[in-house]
């Protein structure tokens, strides 16, 4: 997949053959189209997803957003519209909004658009406004945000013990399946591990992410072998809203510092694993002498923001978080979005999280052993 920008003229047919088959060309057009932006997703050299983009002062209309049926469900228009917001966020847009078919409500409902206004009908096509607030995306709220894991080896849902593979668990055999059920109780984030490619140190789980992607509305970070500017590539245009990068910001900061800059901050999602207050990287193999927090620091000087911290002393073993640890964080770095992961045993835990002002927990063996349920988790949500 290739977003890219394009010409107006090139996005009529497609713009017709999906929204106005009986129509001509020249009846697509819309006014102002001169004006506009226009981009395309290619898929292997075909285009198979066009938009318009009209950028006013302080918000943004996108138009005739079209996939080729063949193309539908595929994660090609949620990846375009994802491609949009961040130009927006580069022009410094408040509000990005379409007009959208009532066929089309649950769609921008699920990438966290809302309805505002009444449905009117224009042409004997039902529509309603749909806004989306970019001041409050990708992780700048301090709303609490429960954050499921899927860690992934052979393409199945298996969780390891402090990281070690010869402890490993399989827990379902088809990872989209996990993802709909949290899907379903109104989980809206997800954290996916491609431990395979953590190991060969190449993205290797690139067609899971893809598929769920593509296949639900889940807002999905993803880490594992994110080595080369080629991966993280391969990463965005599988679906990943963002890219959890650990080991590369620590050996060779500069490359990281690059991709930051490249992608912006929103796009970025730091993972700091810690022993002792020391930063942990390779599989946590390794322990450096570098201080959690002088490493923290030096990172968010160069404006990354959306920060998770795993205790590798907890992870896996279900008995609680490092609160004490993650407050410290938190009390030095306020403005930061940060994400505690690592030894969630119970909702009790959650909650402790939320409290000392975490924006968010990720969870994944007490989900999988049974420890939290379901229910507890829509406490949440």
């Amino acid at each position: 997949m290739n977003i890219r920008k394009i010409s107006a003229d090139d996005t009529l047919q497609l713009r017709r053959d999906v929204m106005y088959p009986n129509e001509s060309l020249e009846a697509v057009k819309v006014d102002h189209d001169a004006d506009g932006l226009h981009f395309g997703v290619f898929d292997q050299g075909q285009l198979v997803t066009v938009v318009s983009l009209f950028l006013g002062r302080e918000s943004a209309q996108f138009r005739k957003l079209a996939t080729a049926p063949a193309a539908q469900g595929k994660g090609f228009g949620k990846a375009i519209l994802a491609h949009l917001v961040d130009i927006c966020k580069k022009e410094k847009i408040k509000l990005l909004w379409c007009n959208a078919r009532d066929t089309a409500v649950t769609f921008y409902d699920r990438l966290g658009y809302t309805k505002k206004g009444d449905y009117f009908v224009k042409g004997g096509i039902t529509f309603v406004r749909m806004e989306l607030p970019l001041d409050q995306q990708n992780m700048t709220t301090k709303k609490f945000e429960v954050i499921p894991a899927i860690d992934i080896i052979d393409g199945k849902c298996v969780r390891l013990t402090q990281g070690d593979y010869n402890q490993q668990k399989v827990y379902n055999e088809h990872p989209l399946e996990v993802a709909k059920e949290f899907e379903a109780i109104g989980v809206r984030r997800l954290h996916l591990v491609d431990l395979d490619g953590a190991k060969k140190g190449a993205v290797v789980n690139w067609k899971v992410l893809e598929s769920i992607a593509g296949k639900t509305g889940l807002i999905t970070d993803f880490g594992g072998g994110i080595k080369t500017d080629k991966d993280l590539e391969i990463v965005f245009q599988s679906g990943a809203a963002l890219a959890t990068i650990g080991s590369v910001a620590v050996k060779q900061p500069e490359l990281f510092f690059s991709w930051v800059k490249q992608y912006g901050a929103g796009k970025i999602f730091l993972g700091a694993d810690v022993k002792e207050e020391k930063i942990a990287v390779g599989g946590w193999l390794e322990t450096t002498e570098l201080s959690v927090f002088d490493f923290l620091e030096s990172n968010i000087a160069q404006g990354v923001s959306n920060i998770f911290c795993t205790d590798i002393a907890k992870d896996g073993l279900l008995q609680g978080p490092s609160v004490e640890l993650y407050k410290k964080i938190i009390e030095r770095f306020p403005d930061i979005n940060f994400v505690a992961s690592g030894g969630v045993s119970n909702i009790e835990d959650v909650a402790a999280l939320q409290e000392i002002g975490c924006s968010g927990a990720i969870i994944g063996k007490a989900i999988y052993e049974g420890n939290i349920s379901m229910d507890a988790l829509k406490t949440f949500l």
